[in-house]
């Protein structure tokens, strides 16, 4: 079987095997039906044990081939080993079956041994055909599942592009409100900024939890210059191997001071317990939740990434989201 540039998982070969020992096994039922002299269970075993035999030698040889062989010689010699390999998987897969039958004294090898050279040549040719069939069947699964990656790669690129300007133009507007009132403040909230985006610009789109808060602390510093150090950020029980989307709790943290804020001071609180991130609030408790561009954004981003959902429910005096991550 051909696999040139092919990577094929334990689960493929697996399919593999199956799928050629039970061709084997049915095909003898076809010989054995077809002619009298067949009719022995030799017929079926020697059938099984063949098509056994080449899968498991065309296991061996693929996985010599890409690995050793094909990496350390010429592409334009790629085409030659493959059909080399295949056809040897064929022929010696028949052979080491026929030696084993004529040691177990199976009737079968009685009518087998005028023709075994032939036979032995004919069905090597048999498994290169064979094997260019199952070749492009698993390069096509491949490629699909490259283009699926490619495209969902591409969606969540283009969701956190929306969510670039969404934080960045509030950040920008609290500085502008300080260039001329206090240029101390504003050249802090600057350098603030610049040290936000610089572990912002990464080209992952799921971060460690630690790194997704170090953003939200940052984020805060450069929102208490304009509210005056009257944001509240605790953060509790921070289990750092979670994996979490970039921007997430940055997004629901910023979503609580926009919507949240009314002039006294207000905290937020970050909580990780078991499989839940949870960010509460005790600002302005709204009417109705109205998702806009930044709750859907991650709605969408945590259903992409199959990490996870976004809820949220309100108390008397606290408004609450909460990232329920699968297991």
């Amino acid at each position: 079987m051909d696999s040139v540039e092919l990577k094929i998982s334990s689960k493929d070969w697996l399919y593999i095997v199956l799928i050629g020992t039970l061709f084997g096994f049915f095909i003898s039922w076809f010989f054995y039906f077809l002619n009298p002299v067949f009719q022995d269970y030799t017929t079926i075993l020697f059938s099984t044990q063949t098509s056994l035999l080449i899968s498991l030698f065309s296991i061996f040889f693929i996985t010599i081939s890409n690995n050793i062989i094909l990496p350390n010689i010429n592409q334009k010699f790629w085409y030659i080993i493959s059909f080399a390999f295949s056809f040897l998987s064929g022929s010696l897969g028949f052979l080491c079956s026929y030696i084993f039958a004529f040691l177990f004294d199976m009737n079968i090898t009685t009518f087998l041994s005028p023709f075994i050279v032939y036979i032995s040549i004919t069905i090597g040719f048999l498994t290169f055909l064979i094997g260019l069939i199952l070749h492009q069947f698993i390069s096509m699964k491949y490629k699909n599942e490259s283009i699926k990656g490619i495209i969902t790669d591409s969606r969540l690129k283009a969701l956190e592009n929306e969510l670039n300007p969404h934080f960045l133009f509030n950040a920008l507007n609290s500085v502008s409100e300080l260039i001329y009132s206090d240029q101390k403040k504003a050249e802090n909230a600057i350098l603030e900024i610049s040290q936000f985006l610089r572990n912002a610009i990464t080209k992952e789109s799921i971060l460690p939890l630690r790194e997704e808060l170090g953003m939200v602390e940052t984020y805060v510093n450069i929102e208490n210059i304009r509210f005056q150090n009257k944001i509240k950020l605790h953060i509790s029980n921070c289990d750092t191997g979670i994996l979490i989307p970039k921007f997430s709790i940055q997004l629901l943290v910023e979503n609580a001071i926009k919507h949240g804020y009314t002039g006294v001071d207000l905290d937020i609180n970050i909580s990780v317990m078991k499989n839940e991130i949870v960010v509460q609030n005790n600002g302005k408790i709204p009417s109705s939740i109205n998702c806009g561009v930044g709750l859907k954004n991650l709605k969408k981003r945590l259903k992409i990434l199959n990490i996870g959902t976004l809820s949220y429910q309100t108390g008397d005096r606290d408004l609450q989201f909460t990232i329920t991550l699968k297991d």
